[in-house]
């Protein structure tokens, strides 16, 4: 395992490790999807963005210089705990006071020791703003910050009045590798979201790019958005990105990426969001824990663009799983917190209930490409084990650039469908409780309990109103039940599935009347345990 940026996860901000090179023996096939890179802007009055654009498209055609420089061996030896007692003084902030927005920058050290570069535009000019010692406190550290020299910094936060008038939230983070975060009103930290993710899960091993220029354009005294600029450089690519972000009870950060490969790249993921998931009433084998259920995220959701809706709730496997969903010019996919009471969770710190969802919504068309989702086998809440982003189809390579844009959308309440939809899904044992089961069924089979709620559901008198359809791949469904759920007002179905030898087995699941479908489709994919 190789230490990844350090990220906020159960009340703290701890290292998640990014579990994803070495695996071998996954198949992929290569993607990119491809526009004309504009050559002019629509928000891009004065050609910032397109001098960055540029600039990234020249870097990219020169070998990649991954030299970077070595902070000081005082901060690489920092524990974690006094790594988080350097903060940045609030009254040094940019723009203190004098728009809605204002900007803080954040220290080198430990886990993080790439420099990055931070500049701030007016009027199409950049300044660079330079490290210096009076920036920040060092608490108990014991460091002498004046023998420092140009250190440079680790990412920047922007604040903003996001819950109260009188108080400057965090907004959004830009902090290790090409990772940032937001926060809509009412939400704390949880998934990210990524510039770019190349060649996750992979059996060569997944490749970081990352940020090195943060640019963040000077907003007006009334402006309700802040836009941010960034270069990214890697062995395999360059880009350029512009960030529009708009906070709100749904906070939009709009996406301009425009990417340029050094060399082929395998497998390009686009609109890359990462999270955690440990555990939670679909799996508890092995769990003690007084919590009901652990994680960031609780489902990946996905609508294609003739209007079906998938839902498929995440797992915690016992090994890498990789599953794939092939749509053309996708409208949108996300990783969803769809739980929201916190006695289902019972965290007091982490407040897993106010997780924000992250849901990537397309702007123009994306052609034919994959929807992949990641699971990785993690032991505790410390590690971000669930990547999800966008694959196209046609090969991202030198000479065919990438011009793709979208909006992701950070809320607590996320998009859903007008049919019903899947608030929740538990699985336990085959059967009846009292069901006597031969060792090769009671490992094989497997009861899966899913929630449709809303929608046409709202309106029902019984639950003989609606038919559930199902289908299994390499496993059968060999009882179906479903009955009205008083708790929810929707309905409950009760799936008893048999698995065919090691599996994986396939499933998929939704309501219907008269034939046509009134819920999203809920699918699965899951596998025994090995025979003892």
């Amino acid at each position: 395992m190789s230490p990844g940026p350090a990220f906020f996860c159960g009340g703290k901000n701890i290292p998640r490790r990014a579990v994803l090179s070495g695996i071998a023996g996954l198949a992929g096939a290569a993607g990119g999807a491809f526009l004309p890179l504009p050559l002019a802007h629509a928000q891009d009055a004065d050609g910032f963005f397109a001098r960055l654009t540029d600039r990234a498209a020249r870097r990219a055609a020169t070998p990649y210089d991954p030299s970077a420089k070595d902070i000081p061996q005082a901060l690489a030896d920092l524990s974690y705990d006094a790594l988080r007692d350097i903060r940045f003084d609030p009254r040094q902030a940019i723009w203190r006071g004098e728009t809605p927005f204002e900007i803080q920058l954040l220290h080198l050290g430990r886990y993080l020791r790439t420099p990055v570069r931070v500049h701030t535009v007016e009027n199409g000019r950049a300044t660079p703003h330079a490290y210096r010692p009076d920036l920040f406190s060092y608490g108990r550290t014991g460091l002498d910050p004046e023998t420092f020299g140009d250190l440079g910094f680790s990412g920047l936060r922007v604040h903003h009045a996001l819950n109260d008038p009188a108080v400057m939230d965090e907004l959004i983070v830009f902090q290790g590798a090409s990772y940032f975060r937001a926060l809509c009103a009412g939400a704390v930290y949880g998934l990210s979201a990524r510039g770019v993710a190349v060649n996750t899960a992979r059996p060569e091993g997944e490749e970081f790019p990352g940020f090195t220029d943060l640019y963040v354009e000077r907003p007006t005294a009334a402006a309700q958005s802040i836009v941010l600029y960034a270069l990214l450089d890697g062995p395999s690519l360059a880009g350029a990105y512009r960030f529009e972000v708009t906070p709100g009870t749904t906070t939009v950060t709009s996406v301009q990426a425009r990417l340029f490969a050094r060399r082929p790249v395998e497998q390009l993921g686009i609109g890359a969001l990462t999270s955690m998931f440990d555990f939670a009433p679909i799996d508890r084998v092995g769990v003690d824990d007084f919590r009901p259920r652990v994680h960031d995220s609780q489902g990946l959701g996905m609508q294609t663009r003739s209007g079906e809706w998938l839902w498929r709730p995440l797992n915690n496997p016992d090994r890498l799983e990789v599953n794939v969903f092939r749509f053309v010019d996708p409208a949108g996919f996300g990783l969803m917190q769809r739980v929201r009471r916190f006695d289902r969770y019972q965290d007091l710190e982490a407040r897993y209930h106010q997780r924000p969802s992250a849901w990537v919504s397309p702007r123009g068309p994306w052609g034919e490409g994959e929807v992949i989702l990641v699971e990785i086998p993690t032991p505790d809440e410390t590690n971000d084990n669930i990547v999800a982003f966008w694959k196209p189809a046609v090969p991202f390579e030198p000479g065919r650039p990438v011009s793709l844009d979208y909006d992701i959308q950070w809320t607590l309440d996320g998009p859903k469908p007008d049919l019903a939809w899947c608030l929740d899904t538990a699985a336990g044992h085959y059967g009846l409780p009292s069901t006597e089961l031969d060792d090769t069924t009671r490992r094989l089979g497997r009861k899966w309990v899913i929630d449709f709620v809303e929608g046409p559901l709202r309106t029902l008198r019984t639950a003989e109103d609606v038919a559930v359809i199902t289908s299994a791949d390499w496993g059968r469904v060999e009882g179906v039940a479903h009955v009205l759920n008083p708790d929810t007002g929707g309905v409950r179905v009760f799936l008893d599935t048999m698995a065919k030898g090691a599996g994986p087995m396939n499933l998929r699941c939704h309501l219907a009347r008269d034939g046509a479908p009134v819920s999203e489709t809920w699918t699965m994919q899951w596998r025994p345990p090995a025979a003892a």
